[in-house]
């Protein structure tokens, strides 16, 4: 049976450059990049040139890049790290502004520093369309004022797809002089990024993940802008002290690799458009087929790259399975909540109501998904709806 992959927002295929790119680091440039002897220096050109990569898919310094091992990892560094630096010299300054639709490793990070006594965070307002409310943050940091560390943002979500106004965020950040963090992994790798350029949004810190562009897992970047002061999370000499321990080099390297295919990709804008025909082929053969099927978030202001289908009265658990069944890859909202009986808390916090947030998946799409993998998405969607809303109580 021919699998149908439409779950490119949990982590995409590594691409051939990339791949070759982890095999070489592995074969032949093995040794400790921080070693000073021949082997440990080339393995350390492959690491900067990696680096180089990287900063140019995000338009900026390699020497602001500090590599992790995950997104996630990058993201704990910035919130962590920034929190601990600003606890050296002003214990007050603790708040953290951040809302309910954030990736679980936004959410759940702030929680348990919250709960430790590290953090005292407050939820910005989000609009049924699944986009943050620049007024309510501009209450809040009136409200808090000078106690305001930070603000977290996404830039796309990584449910629904959808993009908040990180211009309007940073410009708000700015002006207030509160450092702006944005979670950029599902942007980076699918749109062109350009945190040097003159018209930038205003962040300080943003993070990125390596699987999300079609590179490996096991890394991840933060870019931090100079002058942002950072408590290492993990002490250690490499990283220019600000993240520790030895390179995985080999997940880099493929990052480094997949960075530079990514900017390639990019370069043609129909590329992109020819990705979110299909995804608008999708949604419509799903709707059409599907009586009551909803699309869940702002349609007019989300990536290509996904969309996210409610089925009122049915279980995101039950279409999962029946979907695998037919061959069909797919996911409830993210990846990293699979296996929970709840509907997705993003959608609900968007106030999309329990019986729709509760029978809703997510379909994502790649620069490599096909026509054909569209269509017989669409048939098998509308195969396992029929089935499951038989087999529903009337």
């Amino acid at each position: 049976m021919d699998r149908i992959y439409l779950d490119h927002h949990a982590t995409t295929r590594p691409c051939d450059r990339a791949i070759d790119a982890v095999n070489m680091a592995l074969r032949e440039h093995w040794a400790n990049p921080s070693s000073v002897h021949r082997m440990g220096q080339e393995a350390a050109r492959d690491l900067e040139h990696a680096r180089g990569q990287v900063a140019k898919l995000l338009g900026a310094k390699s020497r602001d890049i500090t590599f992790t091992g995950s997104g996630t990892e990058a993201i704990d560094l910035a919130i962590r790290g920034v929190l601990g630096a600003i606890a050296r010299y002003d214990s007050d300054k603790n708040v953290v502004l951040t809302n309910e639709i954030e990736h679980s490793a936004v959410r759940n990070l702030c929680k348990q520093l919250q709960d430790l006594g590290r953090a005292r965070v407050k939820m910005i307002p989000v609009d049924p369309g699944g986009r943050v409310s620049v007024e309510g943050l501009g209450e809040l940091l009136k409200e808090h004022g000078d106690r305001v560390a930070m603000v977290s943002v996404q830039w796309a979500n990584n449910e629904t797809g959808v993009v908040q106004r990180v211009d309007e965020i940073g410009a708000l950040c700015r002006s207030s002089g509160v450092l702006f963090h944005c979670d950029a992994t599902q942007w980076v790798g699918k749109m062109p990024t350009d945190l040097g350029g003159e018209d930038a949004p205003a962040f300080d810190l943003l993070n990125c993940s390596s699987h999300k562009f079609h590179g490996p897992k096991g890394a991840g970047a933060l870019w931090v802008r100079r002058g942002v002061r950072l408590l290492p999370t993990t002490p250690g000499s490499q990283e220019l002290g600000r993240r520790g321990g030895t390179h995985a080099l080999p997940a880099i390297a493929g990052m480094g690799a997949a960075a530079e295919v990514a900017m390639e990709w990019l370069g043609d804008e129909s590329s992109r458009q020819a990705v979110g025909a299909l995804r608008d082929r999708l949604e419509q053969g799903i709707v059409e087929r599907c009586p009551g099927a909803q699309i869940n978030g702002d349609q007019g202001h989300r990536l290509w790259s996904v969309s996210n289908i409610g089925f009122p009265g049915l279980s995101s658990e039950a279409l999962l399975l029946g979907l695998s069944e037919r061959g069909v890859c797919v996911s409830a909202g993210a990846a990293c909540a699979s296996g929970s009986l709840e509907p997705s808390p993003v959608l609900l916090a968007m106030g999309v109501d329990e019986r729709v947030a509760h029978g809703s998946i997510r379909l994502s799409l790649s620069r490599d998904t096909t026509e054909a993998e569209v269509e017989g998405a669409i048939d098998a969607v509308s195969r396992v709806v029929a089935q499951l809303s038989r087999a529903m109580p009337t």
